[in-house]
């Protein structure tokens, strides 16, 4: 049985792989003042979990497909020749709550029609610094670490308002303190987003 929508802020987060996503959004958590809580969506991705990587829920292709047959995600998309998808239990989180959604630059538009006035949060980094994070963390081939350095998807045409754009190069506290800055200071203009599970 289905419960009735709820209304939840979302920060949707986007960038390329090695620009420190994960790492900003477990800093932002720690550091979050309230009230209420920071609440990073778990994906549910068709890869195995690696130890010190993202406490993702593993699936097959198979299982992914009968997940999203069965509409049990609020948000998919596919990239890097995996499938990721947001089930909605995960932006179901307590009123008050802030949700994040670690997400795909290629499915931000699709994100903003669902959304209209969507709150986004691009981190980026050099190039070098990329490539340097990709191979420290070896979680690809040669080949497919250039195959993720070579995507770059265009953001596209949003209120820029609705954007806060990091670039996480350096000390994580400086990153971390841009993108709360803006969290906090965008928090009373969270769009609603009507979830259901």
């Amino acid at each position: 049985m289905k419960t009735p929508p709820r209304s939840l802020p979302l920060i949707y987060v986007v960038g390329p792989s090695g620009a420190g996503k994960d790492s900003l959004l477990a800093w932002l958590t720690a550091h979050w003042p309230g009230p209420g809580q920071l609440h990073t969506a778990r994906r549910t991705i068709t890869r195995p979990v690696q130890v010190g990587g993202e406490a993702h829920e593993p699936v097959t292709e198979a299982e992914f497909d009968g997940l999203l047959a069965s509409r049990c995600f609020a948000l998919h998309w596919a990239a890097n020749g995996l499938k990721y998808g947001i089930r909605h239990e995960e932006l179901a989180q307590p009123a008050g709550s802030c949700v994040c959604v670690n997400g795909s630059r290629e499915h931000l538009a699709d994100a903003l029609l669902q959304w209209p006035g969507l709150k986004v949060l691009h981190v980026t980094a050099p190039l070098d610094v990329l490539a340097q994070r990709l191979q420290a963390r070896g979680r690809e081939a040669a080949a497919q670490m250039a195959s993720r350095l070579r995507r770059s998807p265009p953001l596209p045409a949003m209120d820029s308002a609705n954007l806060c754009q990091v670039c996480n190069d350096g000390p994580l506290d400086k990153a971390g303190n841009q993108a709360l800055a803006w969290l906090l200071g965008a928090d009373s203009h969270l769009p609603p987003v009507q979830t259901s599970n």
